[in-house]
């Protein structure tokens, strides 16, 4: 085949360039395509002499694409660019060390220790002087106190590992992202034509001069002129802020935008920008410029709170960035309205991240209060022993060696803190979602926001679309209805006059997208294979099975002669398509919902293919006698229609005037079975107290049907099958608003949704959601492909969006893409969602009972002994074991089908369970009646000399040592019994099929060999005898049975019990919400999805790290993306900045206001109406008028429009 490009060489050669002989250069490209309507179709034709001669010029054929010659791909590479834009280089092992040494407890610990350090070093004059209340040291004891300075260095070595594995973790998580980012970016595809063939192909390999195709519900990757279109309707809301959607055409406004939604309609068009050329990279690189500044800035220490820092371009996480649309605004009117009443829930979204800050808040609180007083007892308790009781005075000489008793005393307080503040408990949270996260990939689960894999596990409600999520979305025609006989299996073609044969095919062929069409199957003896559209599929494979071949009618009626197309939509419900006749005059040939098509008709062909009336007597049999019966067997039916117009030319904008009148031809019944896996699925559902809604565009009597035979609904139950319009009439009002009590009577009972249209989806997941009836609040899940889908996939807690079938926009949308588009898959998202619930809470149990008597232990101790039973290294590496590595163990237990088998949590259940707190306390109290013993009389027991008022520099005593390996090893039992947190008695049940777990407990323990035998002055250890060892053991394992004595007491018994960790109450949400105005408009405009992706991402990111996590809680809602980037990259940048301030609207800073009359090189940009503006956009996203206003008045500064409008 020869080159379809070569007859554009002559125009080439006329033209003189440099950029390898292509007729226009890149600059050339970039200007054009910041024209618009108007002033771009005057710009190539005056310029370019047409799209045809552009197309030309770019050396590309408008049919038949480029050739696809690797040479030729390379060289426009090389000349236009490629389609990503750069990365932004991760950060570096170095950095994240660096990250991890900001944490404020680990920094006092670090002053303590050197203050430690340098004391030890230094020998006073009064050393040996008694009234410095040291005792006079024995020989032996010359090398102990020498060895003064290990304590200091233990625990700065001990900090460093924390450090260390904090920035491993950091590193590993990172790096985990960016392979989950890296596999989302393969996966996204466009349609494009090279060498007459249609393929799909990586979104980061399209040129400019490709031949795309563009169709409903995608979202484009790159800049492009509009070749051929039908009916084509585009949001643009993403770069210019308007929801309404602009139509294209080649007489009005051609010109196609990169990130910008295809609404309605199809069409092709040639490439003519990608990469950091096109609009959108355009913007980026703008929002790049000042990078180089803020990281001079950063480097100055303005660490946190810089407003700047989110302005800048998030250019990209060590991945090439494929273009993509920068936001999403479905451009639906009503999501406008409700965008700030759905900001406020979404606050609330990460249901177990809010009840964990605010544990952790509380945890860290008390313990900073128990760290306070424990070194003010010490202290006070030395003073008034020495100079008030012993009456001694303080001598100058002696002021280095008291020095060095309140350096004690104040890291002894800030061990206590380092125990108590719960720092494991974000870095459990992140262990448990990535590995969740990675292993529900496994699970055909694409997880985007991390905080949806918990939400599901307290889902209570799911509203599910039926094609293709609970069917196998594989239709086919299995009746037809054809001049007055009601066929039940596909008639033979000579049943049929060769005139209606003729028009079906024609009504068939024509009449349907060119891009849906049927393939020959993959393996022999396989189905055919279905491409585009499943419905069209079964229409043409009905075709087919008629022995007709309907690429001969689409070729010799080729897309480009089709004379108007009305393409489907969710209002229309129909699609219609207007050739002309060759004998003058025009035919119409319609589809749709038979129902809706039938009212249209007035008349109908006979079996001899006469045109009869028909009336609507006939019309009502017709519905009674076959359209009913086909639906009640699940069957979902369409109406064949045409209409001829031979009067002269119609006014087609009128569609209400075209489309009457018509002819039915026939009326199709088409299967799309039900998948063999949804029943069982549905079944589990139910008995996990999840309520399974199904919300259809088909009619009820199919709907009724299929939600039978899935189970959702069965006979003999108390359920609600609605249709959209009855549904409506029974929750509006007089003024047609929705009111919630009416909805509230309603949505208990209804099991099946039909005939809905996506606004119907959206108020009753709405509804559902801000309902309060019922004993507790509902977690909504949804599933949806459509583009027309997209505002319930945002405003449910959870959206799922089907991969195969689901449009760019929904999945842009969701929380979850189903790679599999099966319902099952959903099911197995709630186990894992609950699986993480559970693990927290195992890991909570654990961390409490450890904190509560590490705590109490070193402050009742201190306060006593005037020193802590448990030294501060010890501490250290308690806080490492019960943290990281208990994290590590208790986050990972895989999930089991018993966690279907109880009914969700709900929003408002507390993290700590009663039975949770009667182990925790119960633990607590076996502990420290066990150390208590072991401290005040340890030493008569096992006959050893008292560790009790040691000198400052004493060698480590047995005493302390066992007391510390005791503690040590009932921690460790009592890991296993954390296992289990709902009372079971077998703790051990499936342990050895989580093998980190084994490899953590196993770990610890040789560790703490290791430790108590050769670990010496560091860890004021000293060796144990075997005896002592066993007694050590036998305590430990003694947690396992005092964990069955506590099992058996019954929790209902015991009623002063109390639950913790609740999440916010509505009240709260509203009163936080009250605050937070100015920021609520700059957040709108942020995809909400992606804030929260942002704050998941930067919770594990911060919250490893203590104090953040306090600051994050009380700040959550400021934390804000610097800037939006690649739609599908959705695993965006994990730095973020948290404003320590007041919440604020995020504007420039001081020294880039000043620069506001200075608009930045470039950034001059038309607009749709075609006036220049030096800023790219000062509006913003699809907000209500009042608040764009608002919103205008900060974001003056070509920066920030842009970053808000991204």
């Amino acid at each position: 085949m020869t080159n379809p490009t070569e007859h554009a060489l002559p125009a080439n050669s006329m033209v003189e360039s440099h950029e390898g002989d292509f007729g226009c250069t890149v600059m050339d490209l970039r200007k054009l395509m910041e024209l618009r309507s108007s002033d771009g179709i005057d710009q190539i034709n005056v310029h370019y002499g047409g799209v045809m001669n552009l197309c030309s010029r770019l050396k590309t054929d408008p049919v038949e694409g480029l050739s696809g010659n690797p040479a030729d791909l390379e060289k426009r590479k090389q000349v236009f660019g490629q389609n990503f834009i750069p990365p932004k280089k991760p950060k570096t092992f170095l950095e994240l060390v660096w990250e991890a040494l900001q944490d404020v407890t680990l920094i006092i610990l670090e002053i303590a220790a050197i203050i430690s350090l340098v004391l030890s070093f230094y020998r006073p004059p009064g050393e040996e002087n008694k009234q410095c209340g040291l005792p006079v040291s024995s020989p032996e004891d010359e090398g102990e106190a020498e060895a003064g300075w290990i304590e200091g260095a233990a625990i700065l070595f001990s900090v460093i590992i924390v450090v260390l594995v904090t920035a491993f973790n950091d590193w590993s998580k990172e790096k985990q992202f960016r392979g989950l980012q890296n596999r989302i970016e393969k996966e996204q595809k466009f349609s494009v034509i090279r060498n007459g063939h249609i393929i799909q192909l990586p979104v980061a390999e399209i040129v400019v001069g490709d031949i795309a195709q563009i169709k409903y519900g995608d979202l484009l990757p790159a800049d492009g002129i509009l070749i051929q279109g039908n009916d084509l309707k585009i949001d643009e809301s993403s770069l210019t802020g308007e929801s309404d959607h602009v139509k294209k055409s080649l007489e009005r406004d051609p010109m196609l935008l990169s990130g910008t939604h295809v609404m309605e309609g199809s069409g092709r068009m040639v490439v003519t920008a990608v990469g950091i050329n096109s609009q959108t990279g355009i913007i980026f690189t703008l929002l790049g410029a000042s990078e180089g500044e803020e990281e001079e800035k950063k480097k100055k220490g303005k660490k946190q709170g810089v407003p700047e820092n989110r302005n800048k371009a998030k250019t990209q996480d060590g991945v090439a960035l494929e273009i993509q649309p920068l936001n999403s605004q479905e451009g639906i009117d009503n999501e406008e309205k409700e965008k700030k009443a759905a900001k406020l829930p979404k606050k609330e979204k990460s249901v177990l991240q809010g009840k964990l800050t605010r544990l952790a808040v509380q945890i860290g609180k008390a313990g900073l209060i128990m760290s306070a007083i424990t070194v003010l007892i010490l202290i006070l308790y030395f003073v008034i022993d020495n100079f008030v009781i012993q009456r001694k005075p303080w001598l100058s000489e002696c002021t280095p060696i008291y020095i060095q008793y309140f350096v004690k005393f104040f890291i002894i307080g800030i061990t206590v803190l380092v125990v108590a503040v719960p720092e494991g408990l974000p870095l459990a949270v992140t262990i448990s979602l990535a590995y969740s996260v990675k292993k529900m990939m496994k699970d055909n689960n694409l997880v985007r926001h991390l905080d949806a894999c918990e939400t599901m596990g307290n889902a209570t409600a799911i509203c599910s679309d039926k094609t293709g999520t609970l069917t196998m979305n594989r239709m086919t025609v299995v009746q037809a209805y054809i001049g007055d006989t009601h066929y039940h299996q596909i008639p033979s073609p000579d049943a049929l006059v060769p005139k209606v044969l003729d028009i079906i095919v024609n009504g068939i062929s024509i009449n349907s997208a060119y891009t849906s069409k049927i393939l020959p199957p993959e393996k022999e003896g396989g189905l055919p294979r279905q491409v585009g559209n499943k419905t069209e599929c079964a229409l043409l494979g009905f075709v087919t099975d008629l022995k007709q071949d309907y690429h001969a009618v689409r070729s010799e009626v080729p897309e480009e002669k089709l004379y108007k197309v009305y393409t489907f939509n969710s209002v229309r419900k129909s699609m219609s398509t207007v050739i002309e006749k060759p004998s003058g005059g025009y035919r119409m040939y319609s589809k749709g919902a038979s129902e809706i098509i039938l009212r249209k008709c007035n008349r109908i062909l006979d079996k001899k293919g006469e045109v009869m009336p028909f009336k609507n007597k006939d019309r009502d049999e017709m519905v009674h006698t076959v359209i009913e019966p086909m639906a009640s067997e699940g069957l979902r039916t369409l109406c064949i229609a045409y209409r001829d117009f031979n009067d002269g030319e119609p006014a087609w904008d009128n569609e209400n005037e075209i489309l009457t009148e018509l002819t039915c031809i026939a009326v199709v019944g088409i299967e799309d079975p039900v998948r063999a896996e949804v029943p069982e699925a549905i079944a589990k559902c139910k008995r996990a107290g999840i309520t399974v809604r199904m919300v259809t565009g088909d009619n009820i009597n199919t709907a009724r049907a299929i939600a039978t035979k899935c189970g959702i609904i069965t006979p003999g139950d108390d359920f609600l099958c609605l249709e959209g319009k009855e549904f409506n009439r029974l929750i509006r009002n007089e003024k047609g608003e929705v009111e919630q009590e009416k909805l509230d009577k309603i949505w208990p009972k209804l099991r099946v949704l039909a005939r809905s249209s996506p606004t119907d989806k959206h108020t009753l997941v709405k509804g559902i959601i801000d309902s309060t009836v019922g004993e507790q609040r509902q977690v909504v899940a949804v599933t949806g492909d459509g583009t027309n889908d997209g505002p319930a996939l945002k405003k449910a807690d959870v959206g799922f969006a089907m991969g195969i079938a689901g449009t760019d926009v929904a999945k842009e949308a969701s929380d979850i893409i189903l790679t599999d588009d099966n319902f099952t898959s959903i099911v197995k998202a709630v186990m894992w969602g609950r699986n993480v619930y559970d693990s927290i809470s195992k890991f909570l149990q654990f961390q409490l009972t450890v904190n509560v008597v590490a705590v109490i232990v070193a402050f009742t101790g201190a306060c006593i002994t005037q020193d802590s039973p448990l030294k501060a290294v010890q501490m250290l590496w308690v806080n490492l074991i019960m943290d990281t590595f208990a994290s590590l163990a208790l986050a990972t237990e895989p999930p089991t089908e018993s966690l279907l088998k109880r009914r969700p949590y709900g929003r408002n259940k507390p993290l700590i369970s009663r039975t949770m707190m009667k182990n925790i306390l119960g633990h607590a109290v076996y502990q420290l009646t066990v150390i208590f013993f072991l401290i005040f009389a340890g030493e008569k027991f096992f006959d050893i000399d008292s560790g009790r008022k040691a000198p400052l520099h004493s060698p480590p005593s047995q005493h302390y040592t066992i007391i510390f390996n005791t503690f040590v090893l009932m921690q460790l039992f009592n890991e296993i019994n954390s296992r289990k947190i709902h009372g079971e008695r077998n703790v051990f049940a499936g342990i050895f099929r989580n093998l980190i777990f084994c490899a953590v407990v196993l770990g610890t323990f040789i560790s703490q060999i290791l430790i108590v035998e050769f670990g010496g002055k560091p860890f004021s250890c000293t060796k144990l005898t075997l005896s002592q060892w066993f007694w050590c053991l036998f305590i430990g394992i003694g947690e396992l049975l005092w964990g069955q004595i506590i099992s058996t007491i019954p929790t209902q018994s015991l009623k002063f019990l109390k639950e913790a960790g609740h999440g916010t109450t509505k009240e709260e949400i509203t009163k936080d919400a009250e605050g937070l105005d100015e920021i609520d408009h700059a957040e709108m405009e942020l995809r909400r999805g992606q804030i929260l992706w942002f704050r998941g991402l930067n919770r594990i990111q911060t919250q490893i790290k203590v104090v953040k996590a306090f600051h994050s809680s009380l700040h959550e809602s400021i934390q804000k993306p610097k800037n939006q980037n690649s739609i599908h990259n959705f695993m965006t940048h994990p730095e973020f900045a948290i404003d320590e301030e007041v919440p604020r609207t995020p504007l420039l800073d001081e020294h880039e206001e000043e620069n506001l009359d200075s608009p930045k090189a470039g950034t001059r940009v038309l607009l749709l109406d075609g006036e220049v503006t030096p800023y790219a956009n000062k509006n913003n996203n699809a907000v209500d008028c009042s608040q764009v206003q608002i919103v205008a008045s900060h974001s003056e500064s070509p920066l920030h429009s842009l970053e808000t409008s991204v």
